[in-house]
């Protein structure tokens, strides 16, 4: 994810990033956010839904109204893409945001990370959310590297005869 949206989400939800700085010996948090842009609304979402639910329910707990429990504090463990879904560990909470999270993670799955338009899953090899017009811009990208790879190749050979 971008350095400027990674920051916005650390600005906007500091409760749940108290591992964000800490050393990579203590928390996977210390690289950010590991996936693509097009995630980045459904990251803000979840987590504004998360805190929300987190603060509504403590202050009507210590107001003492009987229905409500208290709700400890999410804080981030790690984020990132793993067999093309997003990833989100934390700890804290209960089970609403158990259900919150595992809709977002779900959401992933049909919503392109680079852009986020609807998109597949695709693999074989590297498994991705990907919509087809960011598919075809990374495979011409990837075509365009493996000229160049040659064309450097095929030079190098020609400069040791």
């Amino acid at each position: 994810m971008k350095q400027e949206l990674d920051k916005l989400l650390c600005e906007r939800y500091p409760k749940m990033m108290v591992n964000r700085n800490k050393p990579m010996m203590e928390t996977c948090m210390c690289w950010g956010f590991d996936c693509g842009d097009g995630w980045f609304n459904i990251l803000d979402q979840l987590m504004g839904n998360i805190q929300h639910h987190i603060d509504w329910n403590n202050r009507n707990f210590e107001k003492g109204y009987a229905q409500y429990k208290q709700v400890p504090q999410v804080t981030l463990d790690q984020v990132k893409e793993k067999f093309g879904t997003l990833r989100f560990y934390y700890t804290g909470g209960d089970d609403i945001i158990d259900g919150m999270v595992r809709m977002a993670e779900s959401m992933s799955g049909v919503t392109c990370e680079e852009c986020s338009a609807p998109a597949k899953t695709h693999g074989p090899g590297w498994i991705r959310t990907i919509c087809e017009p960011c598919e075809e811009a990374r495979e011409l990208a990837r075509k365009k590297l493996d000229e160049e790879y040659e064309f450097k190749k095929i030079l190098k050979e020609g400069n040791e005869q």
